[in-house]
């Protein structure tokens, strides 16, 4: 009786969430049937969770977007003024954050995609020893803060004679006095690019390489009795559709670090905002609103425009990627 009770609770707390989801008819009751109980119950808390710090959060931003809150008063509505700020009278916005965001975003994201797959490809086809010694050394950049990779990076990039990069180029000759790089707008942008690279070979890049590991082998064996010529074909025609669904996640884990990157600029250049704002993003200027000026409102808009542009992107990608009936 007290698994009985409790499944009828969990159907009528999730039926609601599982018919929005669903595009044609949801059979909740036949999914807690007796047999399913168990898998419902170890699902739950993740749902549950899901719903707390996912749904919740993302409809309350959504909902204080169109209100003037100052984090003390009570959320005034006020339209889509919010948006109508940002969009036209928020003049850092639109001439530099959102620029800064999308060509960060253009470059870390497609080249840390391209670069996970092709060190991945490379580690697939060597030894499992060494294979797995590479990929550790790859990964563990991802697995460090942003902060700690920053001071590495400042040590590299410092402004004086002491700086790795200053060193060299003045024992060349290259230059006469020290360069400030991470204070300099024309060096921060292409500096936070590189580093982002460098530490972009995380879940993605694993995902892929275990995606190449488990392609059938006869695939490949059956592709050049028909014809395939050469290693180039087989990536193209082979191991590019077989491992669809990792490059996807891939894919979507890259846009959503990409486009929520923000920290490493001013870890970077150690001031916030960083140099004629030429390492701020999307991120920094919600921080901005919301915790230095207390314009929540505003905040929630930014971030809600921020949700759409990852959303708009995944979906690019999702039509790329998708696997053919």
């Amino acid at each position: 009786m007290p698994m009985k009770a409790l499944g009828i609770k969990l159907v009528q707390f999730f039926k609601p969430m599982f018919q929005f989801m669903s595009k044609g008819e949801t059979k909740v009751v036949e999914f807690l049937e007796k047999k399913n109980r168990t898998t419902v119950l170890f699902l739950a808390p993740y749902v549950l969770m899901f719903v707390v710090f996912i749904v919740i959060p993302v409809g309350l931003a959504f909902a204080l977007s169109f209100t003037y809150f100052n984090g003390i008063q009570a959320p005034r509505f006020n339209g889509i003024n919010n948006y109508l700020y940002i969009l036209t009278e928020d003049e850092i916005f639109m001439k530099t954050i959102l620029p800064n965001t999308l060509l960060f975003s253009f470059i870390v994201g497609p080249g840390g995609y391209i670069l996970s797959f092709m060190l991945a490809w490379i580690l697939s086809q060597i030894t499992p020893k060494m294979r797995t010694f590479l990929a550790l050394i790859i990964y563990s950049p991802s697995m460090t803060a942003g902060v700690a990779i920053a001071v590495v990076w400042k040590i590299i990039f410092s402004g004086n004679e002491q700086g790795i990069t200053n060193s060299l180029l003045l024992r060349m000759s290259l230059i006469n006095e020290p360069l400030q790089f991470l204070q300099n707008p024309d060096y921060l942008m292409p500096i936070m690019i590189l580093v982002s690279i460098w530490s972009s070979m995380g879940v993605g890049f694993l995902a892929i390489l275990a995606g190449l590991l488990n392609v059938n082998k006869d695939l490949y064996e059956a592709a050049y009795i028909d014809g395939l010529r050469n290693r180039f074909q087989e990536i193209f025609y082979i191991t590019i559709p077989s491992i669809k669904k990792q490059m996807m996640f891939s894919a979507v884990m890259s846009i959503v670090g990409t486009f929520s990157a923000g920290a490493i600029g001013v870890a970077l250049s150690g001031a916030n905002p960083t140099p004629q704002n030429s390492g701020q993003m999307v991120i920094n200027h919600i921080e901005d609103y919301g915790i230095l000026r207390s314009e929540m409102g505003v905040a929630a808009a930014l971030s809600v425009l921020l949700l759409l542009l990852i959303l708009a992107f995944s979906k690019f990608f999702q039509k790329i990627l998708k696997e053919d009936d």
